[in-house]
Order: C-alpha cells, then structure tokens, then sequence
C-alpha cells in the first residue's frame, strides 16, 4: 500500500492536522536554533503523530502488522 496523502487524509483531518503540526514546529524550532532537548522533544511527538496516521491508514485498509510497537 503506498503512503499517500489522499490515503492518509483517511485517518481523519484532526490527526492528520495534529501531525502535520507537530512535523511544522520541529522544522521551526530546528531553524530556530532551539535547545537541542526541545528538538528533540518536538521530534519524537511528531515522529510518533505519524506513525499513528499510517498505522490507523493500514488498521483501516487491514494491512496493519500484528505487533505494534
């Protein structure tokens, strides 16, 4: 199943909106210069908003994997 953004968008607009907003703020504080524990902070919530999109994008189409970690 390929990742699109047409297939994404299936996960539900909040979630999608949350992640794409989180994945904005890690950019701005990386070109910002932020304290690197803030980065790092602002890069596992986003990394973990989008695992949660496609995980529900594959719960959706029956294709997510047994174990999730």
């Amino acid at each position: 199943m390929k990742r699109t953004l047409e297939g994404m968008a299936k996960a539900g607009e909040p979630l999608l909106r949350e992640a794409l907003e989180a994945i904005r703020a890690h950019r701005t504080a990386q070109d910002l210069g932020a304290p690197r524990e803030e980065v790092e902070r602002l890069g596992l919530l986003a990394d973990s908003l989008y695992h949660a999109v496609v995980d529900f994008q594959l719960l959706e189409t029956g294709t997510l994997p047994d174990s999730i970690h």
